[in-house]
């Protein structure tokens, strides 16, 4: 029962999260984050170019990307899976390459920048590794590679649900959002950790059933 409600909300946040970024087109320019922006940076053509590519393609990465790991789907239709993961990897490697241009320009100074850097050369490097390994038929590597890959993805989740929180708390913006620059991925991180180690015992353990059985029969 938590499983299922977990997936529900997982992929509810997702579809949410990852249909966001529609707001900007009908919104004022200074809506949400751009409201911290300087009118310089606002009329950068390079910042504004990355500001797009990565909030468009960032957002259908996350709108799509749950699909991956949904086992009904990915048997049903195996063909729709690939196009799926294709359009995913992408996706992200655009707006990863768009994000880390960004984190540069950061509201809250260098370690708001560190933080947002990080995340986006993490994403690019799990995504393009998971892709490589699919290629090389690595498919339990490429597995693992992805759901580090999507925990990043998450962090566009994760930093609309810490921020407003901290902000609220701390009562001060820039601090919040310096902390969230870290706080939005590193846990991700971390749970996806749990989650690929306690998948690797589940393999052991169907593994090692078989010669269980076996031993006991002699």
């Amino acid at each position: 029962m938590t499983k299922k409600v977990t997936w529900i909300l997982l992929v509810t946040l997702s579809i949410a999260i990852g249909l966001y970024p529609a707001l900007y087109f009908l919104i004022d320019k200074k809506f949400g984050l751009l409201g911290t922006k300087t009118d310089e940076l606002l009329a950068n053509t390079f910042w504004n170019i990355a500001f797009y590519i990565h909030i468009i393609l960032g957002g259908l990465a996350l709108l799509i990307g749950w699909t991956q790991f949904s086992t009904k789907i990915r048997n049903k239709n195996i063909t729709l899976h690939r196009k799926i993961g294709k359009t995913y990897v992408l996706s992200v490697l655009a707006s990863a390459t768009g994000g880390i241009y960004m984190g540069f320009f950061a509201t809250g100074g260098p370690m708001a920048s560190a933080g947002f850097i990080c995340l986006g050369v993490v994403w690019f490097y799990t995504t393009l590794m998971a892709f490589i390994s699919i290629k090389n038929k690595q498919v339990n590597r490429h597995k693992k590679l992805m759901i580090y890959s999507y925990a990043t993805c998450f962090a566009a989740v994760t930093l609309r649900l810490w921020l407003p929180l901290l902000s609220l708390v701390l009562n001060d913006f820039t601090t919040a959002y310096i902390i969230v620059a870290w706080l939005c991925w590193v846990p991700n991180l971390l749970v996806a950790n749990l989650i690929t180690r306690q998948k690797k015992l589940l393999t052991l353990k169907h593994k090692t059933k078989p010669l269980l059985i076996k031993t006991t029969a002699r």
